[in-house]
């Protein structure tokens, strides 16, 4: 992203670029920053924009081989195309006659790096990942937003928010415009703030679901099991998300066995700091065999409900159940 700051600053650019990466956010603001300064706001006569799978190659490459009109560059966006995991071969050869005039960028959810296409744009061009941000840098990022608006939002009640929320930048976003608005006269923000307007990501619903498994609270587990479906959370989602709630306890479990404190679990497991703390006091209410079994009967209930055994909501509230029992 270093580098992509420093063309938009020096208006030098390369003819092809692939953004890539979960972090849709990220995507979509560097694309509007590099369209803004690539071609004049106005320009539609220089900018072509292609969407989706059905996006057609020879549309692509005879708009690329267009002169630009009263300007040095045509620019085309192509997003969301499925190119890079399938054989674009025509593409990737066409990318290495491109015109001197056109700018093209693709942005990709997924991408294969054995692809053909991807390979051409290495050669040519420059990539670009956007993934998931840090925590610190989230926090930082938080932090300038929160001061722009001439208020304060300590550390503690940040790391609570990204807790709420998760990491997704876009969904930060749109639950820090909703926290602004709740606190347009306040200065400081605190974390019942946080709790009246920030609506809480389902896999935290997911995690107090199994904390209160773990403490056998059986009436609360199975309430947040019936709040989930009230907001039209498809049971089999649930269970699959239960057992990968039990999946990251049994990963985190082994490696509190092999004597790994929560800053080399991180490492480790690519899990965030605050989330790792959560999980090491949740994986000390279950045993490794507890936890292998509650796996083990996420798989046989799933099983059962495709061959119409049982209910799904059925399904998911005998899972609650049996271990909260």
């Amino acid at each position: 992203m270093l580098s992509l700051n420093e063309d938009i600053k020096n208006k030098k650019f390369d003819q092809i670029y692939l953004f890539y990466g979960e972090e849709s956010y990220l995507k979509r603001q560097y694309k509007h920053r590099m369209k803004k300064a690539i071609i004049t706001e106005d320009d539609s006569m220089n900018y072509s924009y292609f969407e989706g799978r059905k996006t057609n190659i020879s549309d692509i490459m005879d708009i690329a081989d267009t002169m630009p009109f009263f300007s040095e560059k045509r620019l085309l966006i192509v997003e969301n195309s499925g190119f890079f995991k399938e054989e674009a071969g025509d593409l990737a050869d066409y990318l290495k006659r491109l015109p001197a005039t056109a700018c093209i960028i693709f942005i990709e959810d997924e991408i294969d790096k054995r692809g053909k296409l991807y390979k051409a744009v290495k050669q040519t061009g420059r990539i670009v990942e956007f993934s998931t941000q840090s925590e610190g840098t989230l926090m930082k990022w938080i932090q300038n937003l929160i001061k722009a608006e001439n208020k304060v939002m300590n550390k503690e009640v940040i790391t609570y928010f990204l807790y709420k929320t998760g990491l997704e930048m876009e969904n930060i976003f749109q639950e820090l415009e909703k926290l602004l608005c709740y606190t347009l006269n306040k200065s400081q923000i605190t974390k019942e703030d946080v709790d009246a307007v920030c609506t809480e990501q389902i896999q935290n619903s997911i995690f107090k679901m199994v904390d209160a498994i773990g403490e056998k609270k059986q009436k609360q587990a199975l309430e947040y099991y019936y709040d989930l479906m009230a907001l039209k959370e498809p049971p089999m989602k649930i269970m699959y998300l239960i057992a990968r709630q039990f999946q990251i306890l049994l990963e985190i479990k082994e490696l509190m066995q092999k004597g790994c404190q929560y800053q080399e679990i991180s490492r480790k497991t690519g899990y965030r700091d605050f989330a790792v703390k959560k999980y090491l006091t949740q994986a000390k209410r279950f045993s490794p065999v507890t936890i292998k079994n509650a796996l083990k009967n996420c798989a046989e209930m799933e099983e059962a409900v495709k061959l119409g055994k049982i209910n799904d909501t059925m399904s998911v509230e005998l899972l609650i159940v049996q271990y909260s029992s």
